[in-house]
């Protein structure tokens, strides 16, 4: 009995006290400080990486960024993060008649898309510590 009393609160433990990261992230080559950066991350490879299905989303004026934004409270997991500097604040990434965007964007791994949006998998980081990723804008 003293086995299972023992058992029982390691496992409400470990469900009571979950284990949640941060994602510190770092873009060493904004352009200008015009409009505002966009960040998503997503959870589910479905939904990457489209617009309002974001885990999670936050703005920042690009005047006033920092240099790094910090996620905070994480689950451990897959993940994958599309930044845009939404450089008119318009909410919409702006493209040119080919679909190419003529505003800043870029992706974990630092992917590089060639004719298509990527893939989650092509972006896609673990998350398992307090982590930091450098994302360089592709202007």
């Amino acid at each position: 009995m003293k086995y299972l009393v023992l058992f029982y609160f390691t496992i409400i433990g470990k469900i009571v006290i979950a284990q949640t990261y941060n994602l510190a992230i770092t873009i060493p080559n904004l352009k200008s400080t015009d409009g505002e950066i966009q960040f998503g991350i997503y959870n589910k490879k479905e939904n990457f990486p489209l617009v309002d299905k974001q885990y999670k989303f936050f703005i920042v004026s690009a005047g006033k960024f920092s240099g790094t934004y910090t996620f905070h409270d994480l689950p451990k997991g897959e993940y994958a993060v599309a930044i845009l500097h939404d450089k008119n604040a318009d909410k919409i990434c702006n493209t040119n008649f080919l679909g190419i965007p003529k505003e800043g964007y870029g992706f974990s791994k630092n992917f590089k898309p060639k004719f298509s949006a990527p893939s989650f998998n092509d972006c896609k980081i673990e998350i398992n510590s307090n982590t930091s990723i450098s994302i360089k804008l592709l202007y």
